[in-house]
């Protein structure tokens, strides 16, 4: 007796996720399982084609992969050539719908971090998981994304839907100069009243997580210098203490008086000595120096990561305050680079989004997304429209071991992002601006 009760509720819940869901969402679901072998064979296609940001030519190929994809559902597909920014370049993809609707903006990437010379090349699935260079970060998003488009497409809620998509071709690596390598990203932000990224789906513990922000990602370069000469001197009134033992203050200061929710700043590489060089990429530093010299120069490099533009701009401050403090007889000078990745704050409006997408759960039948812990994930292209526009991100595939060899997601995810995002993108198509 107990057995039929249980299954009377289960049957009874079922039923009333399905009638939540209108006859074209119920088509879209159904387009979305049908279509499951087709989303996984241009998965394969995409991944197997290598795409490493240096590897123009196959940033290139992917682009043209994704062109075939997007033109029969209707897209005007443009490429847009990124060579003076040493990189290959980006898709722009438009969709003009019926103008009264919420536009959107759809955010992948083309490119990876496997390039040509990496041993892990190859797609392969393998119980649950597909695995393969890229195929999370950002091959499956971009597949969620076409496999979304196809449903709406079938079930008639693309063609009034106002959509661009952009799929940049060096997420991974950025072209410089930067605002030259997101102009057209951040156009289509300004045009956008919702940015959607299609990057990794984020997993808690077995459940799917939202993602209504992400951190800065901005590298740093500090350079001491001291008065140099025998080390019998150091610390005197004439030597002063030595462009070492100054860097040394400052990291240890930034260690001990900067730490909050939040944020981190990280020291990547560090030299010091007589002298001290650090190469045009700011990879490799090299040094000399005796023990029975105080050494003249010393240059350190790191990053930091912000949640908000007020965090980000406070703790600059606060770093440049400590740079300040001159032990005797040294200077400091500490550089922010003009290149990095602002952040995504978690607003309202963000939050807003995720409430629309916890509604399309409810009538799937899917468990509600918590907000993830915008300290666990890094920087996005997200986040170049952020401050022009709502956005929602972690629409992608969900797996595990991004940018590292054994790269796989979890296939199941393919078509619960798609669904999601099919029914979400036709919901806000139908929302007046």
């Amino acid at each position: 007796m107990k057995f039929l009760v249980v299954l009377a509720l289960l049957f009874a819940a079922a039923t009333s996720a399905e009638a939540r869901l209108s006859p074209q969402e119920r088509r879209m679901v159904e387009t979305v399982e049908r279509e499951r072998g087709r989303t996984v064979e241009l998965l394969e296609r995409l991944v197997n084609q290598n795409s490493g940001t240096l590897n123009l030519a196959g940033v290139e190929a992917v682009g043209r992969m994704m062109r075939a994809e997007l033109e029969p559902l209707g897209f005007a597909v443009q490429w847009v050539d990124m060579r003076e920014t040493g990189r290959a370049g980006h898709i722009v993809a438009t969709h003009r719908g019926n103008g009264r609707g919420k536009r959107m903006l759809l955010i992948g990437h083309l490119d990876t971090v496997f390039e040509p010379d990496s041993p892990f090349q190859t797609f392969r699935i393998e119980g649950d998981r597909a695995i393969g260079p890229g195929v999370g970060d950002d091959k499956g998003g971009m597949v969620v994304i076409v496999a979304a488009l196809r449903a709406m497409h079938v079930a008639g809620t693309l063609g009034g839907a106002d959509i661009m998509v952009v799929l940049t071709g060096d997420e991974e690596r950025p072209g410089s100069p930067i605002e030259v390598a997101r102009r057209d990203l951040i156009e289509a932000g300004r045009w956008a009243d919702v940015a959607l990224d299609f990057e990794n789906l984020s997993i808690e513990n077995g459940v799917d997580m939202g993602v209504v922000a992400r951190r800065s990602s901005t590298s740093w370069t500090l350079r001491t210098t001291g008065r140099t000469g025998h080390s019998s001197a150091v610390f005197s009134e004439e030597m002063g203490h030595g462009a070492i033992y100054e860097m040394a203050r400052i990291l240890d200061a930034f260690r001990r008086e900067l730490p909050e929710t939040n944020l981190t700043f990280n020291v990547g590489v560090i030299g010091g000595g007589t002298p001290v060089e650090m190469d045009a990429e700011g990879l490799r530093v090299t040094a000399e120096g005796k023990t029975n010299i105080v050494p003249e120069a010393a240059i350190a490099r790191g990053d930091i990561r912000t949640l908000t533009p007020e965090q980000d701009a406070r703790v600059r401050a606060a770093m440049q305050a400590i740079v300040a403090r001159h032990l005797p007889h040294t200077t400091a000078e500490l550089e922010f680079a003009a290149d990095g990745y602002p952040p995504m704050a978690p607003t309202e409006g963000n939050r807003a989004l995720l409430a629309r997408l916890n509604e399309v759960n409810r009538a799937l039948g899917l468990a509600e997304m918590p907000e993830f812990d915008p300290a666990r994930r890094g920087a996005a292209d997200i986040s170049f429209v952020a401050g022009d526009t709502d956005g929602l991100a972690g629409l992608g595939a969900g797996g595990g071991l991004a940018h590292a060899p054994g790269e796989y997601i979890l296939l199941d995810s393919l078509d619960r992002q798609a669904k999601r995002a099919a029914i979400l993108m036709s919901r806000l198509a139908r929302e007046r601006r």
